[in-house]
């Protein structure tokens, strides 16, 4: 791969995606498949002046191996210095990048309630971690890099010795890297068109959404009061614009955790866990999934459904064309930070702060009143179709078109 684009993108992910500021710490959650690349990205954060950067490795194969052969309670054990290492980043006030290589179906053969006892346990001496982060308590980003077995996962028929430069080449397309921009200008101008969008959506104060489309979605979602659009760019509580996701072409707000009935259709496989759910439905009552089927992986389905009371009610609702750069490649990369930039699509599990007016600043029982879903999990997926309609239904009963055929219609 043309290290003169891997650098432009590393470049990216410094200056863009978390916006590092002089002085300040960078942590990298990063996959040991990908050091080559990471090492661009240290470099590239020390040429912003970050003041110490930090890389956190994990790799999903030794992960599989300790689920398969640990007790339950060894799962539960969360080490003081790992709980500490962790108050140490929030309190220098850290900016978080993390890089996504999935494998999907490597986990299959694992028992999800086994993930879901060692989930559990990080959640509960961790939440802190994932406050700051879903609070912009900092900045944060999310990027990819390919390993083999992805990218053979995505393209089945490549050669061998192509395969994961096919995939970094859809991962740099998709990112909006390529050897003739200036990457950094063209997500400027981007993050200002998604910025458009959510003006436009927070202007209408829709009181709910309907989704409809062929497959069988028949879906109405309720949005908290004084619910905001986000997207693209955010502002973190120290000041600093940054993009979360690379690439995103998302606007998202916060359903009523009570609020959601009827159908959803999935679109795309889900990757979770490491197990890839596929063709599967969810059904809503007030708010919370009351029926499910998945064609295939159902047990992976039932223990996401089942890790807390929250991660069985929507925590996100995102609007995204579906005549849209990721769309249109055709390409299902079997990850969610792409796949759902191709889709409307949900999240179940926790919501964001960042969607509520004034949200960082009120206490967790005054946000749950307003309607904000807690959950240790946040899992999105894909909804969305080329024959979604979308109508909202403002504040005063007024019926707008908001989708037409899959895409914006403003």
């Amino acid at each position: 791969m043309n290290e003169k684009l891997l650098r432009k993108f590393a470049n990216l992910a410094v200056k863009v995606g978390v916006n590092i500021k002089e002085g300040q710490l960078l942590v990298v959650n990063a996959p040991v498949e990908c050091y080559d690349f990471v090492r661009l990205i240290v470099e590239e954060a020390y040429k912003a002046k970050a003041g110490n950067v930090v890389v956190k490795w994990n790799d999903a194969v030794t992960s599989k191996q300790y689920y398969l052969n640990v007790s339950d309670d060894v799962l539960k054990e969360i080490p003081d210095h790992i709980v500490k290492q962790g108050q140490y980043f929030v309190e220098k006030n850290g900016a978080f990048l993390s890089i996504a290589s999935p494998n999907p179906g490597l986990m299959s053969d694992v028992n999800p309630m086994k993930m879901m006892i060692a989930q559990k346990a990080a959640n509960e001496k961790m939440s802190f971690l994932r406050k700051y982060t879903m609070s912009n308590g900092g900045q944060w980003t999310v990027i990819a890099a390919p390993n083999y077995e992805w990218a053979k996962k995505v393209f089945p028929d490549a050669k061998f010795s192509e395969v994961v430069d096919k995939l970094w080449d859809a991962i740099l397309a998709a990112s909006r890297v390529r050897e003739d921009n200036d990457p950094v200008q063209e997500w400027t101008e981007h993050m200002e068109r998604l910025a458009a969008h959510n003006k436009k959506l927070n202007e209408y104060n829709f009181q709910k959404l309907n989704f409809k489309n062929d497959l069988g979605t028949d879906l109405e979602v309720k949005l908290v009061e004084n619910h905001i659009w986000g997207g693209g760019g955010e502002i973190a509580q120290n000041g600093v614009y940054f993009a979360p996701n690379i690439p995103t072409e998302e606007t998202f707000s916060m359903p009523h955790k009570d609020g959601v009935n009827g159908k959803v259709v999935s679109t795309k496989p889900l990757n979770y866990s490491g197990k890839l759910i596929e063709g599967f439905w969810l059904e809503f009552k007030d708010g919370k999934v009351v029926k499910y089927h998945a064609d295939k992986e159902e047990d992976a389905l039932k223990s996401l459904l089942e890790l807390d009371e929250g991660s069985s009610r929507l925590g996100e609702v995102a609007l995204i064309s579906h005549d849209s750069p990721i769309s249109n490649t055709n390409i299902l990369f079997y990850n969610t930070l792409f796949d759902e930039n191709a889709s409307c699509h949900l999240a179940l599990g926790n919501a964001y702060t960042m969607n509520i007016k004034d949200g960082h600043k009120l206490s967790e029982e005054e946000l749950i009143k307003k309607g904000y879903n807690k959950s240790m999990t946040h899992v999105d997926f894909m909804f969305g179709s080329a024959d979604m309609k979308v109508i909202g239904t403002t504040q005063d009963g007024k019926e707008v078109t908001v989708f037409e055929k899959g895409n914006f219609v403003f």
